[in-house]
C-alpha cells in the first residue's frame, strides 16, 4: 500500500503558530524527499484559532470542527485511492477525523496511542482549554456541547478499543482529581512499563493490538512521549519518557500490522527549536517509520 503524506498546520493553543508551523519546517528539511515512495498529498487548508473558549469549554471550537471535517474527508479519500495516510504536524485532535473516516467505511475503529499524556481531561478541569488535553474524552463521547458536526459523530471509540503506550502524567491527573483511564482501556503501559518491562516493545505493541476491540485501528504518535533529552521542542515536557529506539520499535510494529489504517505524528514545535537541532530527528524518525512499514 502506498503512503500519502498529509500536512496538518493546526494548533489547539490560544495563539496561532507554534506546532501549526511544524509541517512547513519539516518540509523545508527535505521531509518529502526522505519519505521514499510516499505520495505528497499537500497540506490541509485550515483557519487560525479564535483564542476563545466555546460552549464545550474548549478553545477554538470552530477550528476544531474544521480540522475534524477536513481530516475525515482527506483520510477517507486516501483510503478510497488505496493509500495509507501519514498525517504530520499539529497536535492530538488530528486523530478524531481519521477515526471517523474508518467508521464511515464500515469498520469499527480502534486507536493505538503512543503519547506522554492520557488526554482525557474534562474541558472544565483543563487550565488551558486546549483540545489536545481532551481529544480522548471527546472520542469517548464524554464532552457535551460540542460543535454540531462533532456532536453528531461522537463517540467514535469505546474504552475497549483503545491502547495507550507511554503516558507518564498520573501524578498530574491525581492532583487535579481527574480519573486515569488506566484500568478502563484494552491495554495501558506507562513509559516506565514500556522501557523497563520484561516484554520487548515490539511484542508489547503486537499484544496491545490484539487486545483492542476493533476491526481496524489508527496509530497516533505524540512526540512528547519521548524524554526531553531526546526531543526538547514540545510544549509540555515531563520527567521520564522513551528514547528514540524504543519509540521506533513500538510504532514500527504497529504500522506494519495489516489492521493499521494510517498514522499521525504530532506535537513538534519549531518555535521551541530555534537552532533546528530537533527538526532532522523528526524527519529521520518519519523516514524510518515509513521504510519499516513499506
Amino acid at each position: 500500500m502506498t503512503w500519502e503524506l498529509i500536512g496538518v498546520p493546526y494548533t489547539s493553543a490560544r495563539e496561532p503558530g507554534g506546532i501549526a508551523e511544524a509541517i512547513g519546517v519539516l518540509r523545508g528539511c527535505a521531509l518529502v524527499e526522505r519519505l521514499d515512495g510516499v505520495e505528497d498529498g499537500g497540506d490541509l487548508v485550515l483557519g487560525e484559532p479564535s483564542g476563545e473558549r466555546g460552549a464545550s469549554g474548549l478553545l477554538n471550537e470552530a477550528a476544531l470542527a474544521e480540522l475534524f471535517e477536513a481530516g475525515r474527508a482527506r483520510v477517507r479519500e486516501a483510503h478510497m485511492r488505496g493509500r495509507r495516510p501519514l498525517l504530520v504536524g499539529g497536535d492530538c485532535p488530528v486523530l478524531l477525523g481519521p477515526l471517523a473516516a474508518i467508521g464511515a467505511a464500515g469498520e469499527r475503529p480502534g486507536l493505538v496511542m503512543v503519547d506522554g499524556h492520557e488526554d482525557a481531561w474534562p474541558p472544565e478541569k483543563s487550565d488551558t482549554g486546549e483540545v489536545s488535553d481532551s481529544e480522548i474524552a471527546i472520542a469517548l463521547g464524554g464532552v457535551p456541547k460540542l460543535p454540531a458536526l462533532l456532536a453528531e459523530t461522537m463517540p467514535v471509540l469505546t474504552p475497549e478499543a483503545i491502547t495507550q503506550l507511554g503516558p507518564r502524567d498520573l501524578a498530574e491527573l491525581e492532583a487535579a482529581g481527574v480519573p486515569s483511564l488506566r484500568d478502563e482501556l484494552a491495554c495501558f503501559a506507562s513509559d516506565e512499563e514500556v522501557s523497563a518491562g520484561d516484554e520487548p516493545a515490539e511484542a508489547l505493541a503486537r499484544r496491545a493490538i490484539e487486545k483492542i476491540d476493533a476491526d481496524a485501528f489508527w496509530l497516533h504518535v505524540d512526540l512528547d512521549v519521548l524524554a526531553t533529552a531526546e526531543l526538547r521542542a514540545v510544549d509540555y515536557p515531563q520527567a521520564g519518557g522513551l528514547d528514540w529506539p524504543t519509540l521506533d520499535r513500538l510504532s514500527q510494529a504497529a504500522a506494519r500490522d495489516p489492521g493499521c489504517r494510517g498514522v499521525s505524528v504530532v506535537i513538534y514545535n519549531p518555535a521551541l527549536d530555534p537552532d533546528r537541532a530537533d527538526t532532522p530527528k523528526v524527519v529521520d524518525y518519519l523516514a524510518r517509520l515509513v521504510a519499516a512499514a513499506a
